[in-house]
């Protein structure tokens, strides 16, 4: 999966809008890019991340975490961050649209990076 970038502007209180797909079966990874407003890589030194995702059931309602995202800060200095799902948590993702966010957070505060959807798809055929 390609790279996202999100500018994140903690002042501003608002998380940045990211649409993404997973497929049933496969290790889901997504890396990130995080910048300042000014284009430069937002340092994440001292930062802690979660993210989450819920089945979306209709217009602002969801059935709750459906699964928990492993974070990684790849390069914390350099602003880039990874989400991920193993291949056995992805498998047994029901097909739909869920919403998902992620969290940062550093010294007591926490903030919301990124929140959007994620379309699931299962695949119809398997490998031979």
């Amino acid at each position: 999966m390609a790279t996202k970038k999100i500018t994140f502007d903690p002042d501003s209180g608002v998380p940045s809008g990211i649409n993404l797909t997973m497929y049933g079966g496969s290790d889901f990874n997504v890396n990130f890019d995080i910048v300042t407003t000014s284009n430069s890589a937002y340092d994440l030194t001292g930062y802690s991340g979660s993210a989450a995702m819920s089945k979306s059931v209709a217009i602002g309602a969801t059935l709750g975490i459906t699964s928990s995202f492993t974070v990684g800060f790849t390069s914390a200095y350099d602003g880039k961050l990874k989400i991920s799902l193993s291949e056995t948590n992805t498998r047994g993702t029901k097909e739909g649209r869920y919403v998902f966010d992620i969290l940062v957070g550093k010294g007591g505060t926490t903030y919301a990076l990124a929140s959007g959807n994620i379309l699931v798809v299962n695949p119809v055929a398997s490998a031979i």
